[in-house]
């Protein structure tokens, strides 16, 4: 399996690189393996996902995912890189003028897939994550863990190389949890997707094997 991420004494910082938060971190991770990502809170889990997409520039160090160095990379280059990536955030970030479909196919709409394309997709992934009865309504008529699972659905709308997901089922009931937790492993299994979760808690069935990162005291460690 080939390298999907490398981080080669990867330090990352605020205000400057002066508040350092982690600190010559090494790791890789290849295609297709699920990863779970743990660590008291504050330890630098949501950051560390941040410099993978590239919202953070590493400063000290090398972070290459998918080929590109994200220490020096162009932005034309981070916008394509993004464009194989589904990224699932914990407070959804849904568009709320927008109904449940059309939210579900926002990166084909950005990619200019045509419409066909994009209702098709719309109604298989909306199937997938059991809300196919919603697809006309807007976000602020379902519950939270509804509109995680259209943010999930949005993620994969594109067949992704990489996810990212931070605490993706943090608040959410059972079920939502187990729905997200499934098409998460499926992606991994039939897709070869590569997966990372930022969680507080692993849980307990899981029937992937999986690789567990922890962050502390500003460092980055494989946990066996």
């Amino acid at each position: 399996m080939s390298n999907v991420i490398n981080a080669s004494h990867l330090t990352l910082a605020y205000d400057n690189g002066t508040k350092e938060i982690i600190k010559d971190a090494n790791f890789t991770i290849k295609k297709g393996e699920f990863v779970f990502i743990t660590g008291p809170s504050g330890s630098g889990k949501s950051t560390l996902l941040k410099a993978l997409y590239g919202q953070l520039r590493p400063s000290e160090g090398n972070l290459i995912v998918g080929g590109l160095d994200l220490a020096n990379v162009r932005q034309r280059k981070l916008q394509e890189l993004r464009t194989h990536m589904g990224i699932i955030f914990q407070d959804y970030k849904l568009v709320n003028e927008w109904t449940v479909a059309k939210n579900v196919v926002l990166p084909l709409m950005i990619a200019g897939y045509s419409v066909d394309v994009q209702n098709t997709q719309a109604l298989r992934l909306l199937k997938h994550v059991k809300l196919a009865e919603h697809a006309d309504k807007y976000p602020m008529e379902l519950s939270g863990g509804e509109q995680q699972r259209v943010g999930v659905a949005r993620a994969l709308a594109k067949n992704p190389v990489v996810i990212l997901a931070d605490e993706p089922t943090g608040n959410l009931d059972d079920y939502s949890s187990n729905v997200i937790w499934d098409l998460m492993e499926n992606a991994c299994q039939q897709l070869e997707t590569t997966v990372l979760v930022v969680t507080h808690k692993i849980p307990t069935i899981f029937s992937l094997p999986y690789r567990h990162l922890i962050i502390e005291s500003k460092g980055v460690y494989e946990v066996h």
